[in-house]
């Protein structure tokens, strides 16, 4: 990989290979109040955080609008969870008003710890042995020593992700397994999130859309029978009642000089259809997205700027667009 950061995605998408997930941030959370404290902030159910489970989770403001998406890692005692680098310091500076609330419980990131972005079965088990067959969904998880092994979504087309959670330096063993594996872009990694239907959030576009327009609750991150929680209120009317029109397709263009950006509309025929979350364009020049659109505006005409989009296929259900109740988690 050039010092210089790569402009586009690499196509296909390399079959093996590994990348620093830089634009993350992991946060540890310690003390006796730990699971209480992000119990009440996140749409996740912390006792299902264990240290062979990694769920992601949500962070909603009280209209339940969400403005932080997370995983989160047990490391012993402690909870780590990660935070998009732009708005880390936003993040934990509202976060922080509810830790108050816990004496004794402390919130910090951790400047030694990152999170590596593994594509391909082979890497994964030259990491950690009988990974492929031991981790077989997403979320589950394997101690590496110190670090944790966490298995994602696939892309849609059948390419296997990880997430290696690195708590600390690397064993000379790990170093050389990546040393001799291809190191990636990461923009790679963002294409195949995009590809996987794994969404992230934006100063753009925070604040913007309750978790199941995210499709949040297909990728195992929203707990609908777990306590209260910030926003869940209205997380769960949306849920039991039925309410959503809207959740999040991936798109393809043909050609486009730039991506577009976050926040940029979509349109369907003569109306607006939704807004885009996160797009890459390939050096072939085509360019992939996440929109969150309108269910009834899904099957019309679909431009982004100057561009025509289709819709393609997700790795996962969406049941709500069926007309299909999800099932409980």
């Amino acid at each position: 990989m050039s010092s210089a950061q790569q402009a586009n995605a690499r196509s296909p998408l390399a079959a093996s290979g590994w990348t620093v997930i830089g634009d993350r941030q992991l946060v540890r959370v310690s003390g006796t109040g730990a699971d209480k404290f992000l119990h009440g902030q996140f749409s996740q159910n912390l006792s299902d955080v264990t240290a062979a489970y990694s769920p992601r989770a949500a962070a909603c403001n009280p209209k339940g609008r969400a403005y932080a998406l997370v995983r989160l890692v047990r490391d012993g005692d402690d909870l780590l969870f990660d935070l998009s680098a732009t708005m880390a310091d936003e993040t934990l500076a509202h976060l922080n008003k509810y830790r108050m609330l816990f004496r004794g419980t402390t919130m910090a990131v951790e400047p030694e710890a990152r999170i590596l972005g593994i594509l391909g079965q082979e890497l994964a088990e030259s990491l950690c042995r009988g990974a492929s067959q031991s981790l077989d969904r997403p979320g589950a998880t394997a101690g590496i020593g110190r670090h944790r092994l966490v298995r994602t979504e696939d892309t849609a087309e059948g390419l296997a992700r990880y997430e290696l959670w690195q708590i600390g330096p690397l064993s000379g063993e790990l170093e050389q397994v990546l040393s001799a594996a291809p190191e990636l872009d990461l923009i790679d990694w963002r294409a195949s999130e995009i590809a996987a239907g794994v969404p992230a959030l934006t100063p753009e576009t925070r604040d913007h859309f309750v978790p199941q327009m995210l499709n949040w609750q297909h990728l195992q991150g929203i707990h609908f029978k777990k306590g209260c929680y910030t926003g869940q209120e209205v997380i769960a009317r949306m849920h039991f009642l039925g309410q959503l029109k809207k959740s999040l397709y991936r798109l393809g263009l043909d050609s486009a000089d730039v991506p577009p950006q976050p926040g940029e509309p979509v349109h369907g025929g003569e109306r607006n259809a939704g807004e885009l979350v996160n797009a890459v364009r390939y050096e072939d020049g085509r360019v992939e997205c996440l929109a969150v659109l309108r269910h009834d505006s899904a099957d019309a005409e679909l431009t982004v700027g100057a561009s025509r989009a289709r819709v393609l296929p997700l790795p996962y259900r969406v049941p709500e667009r069926e007309n299909r109740p999800a099932a409980d988690t």
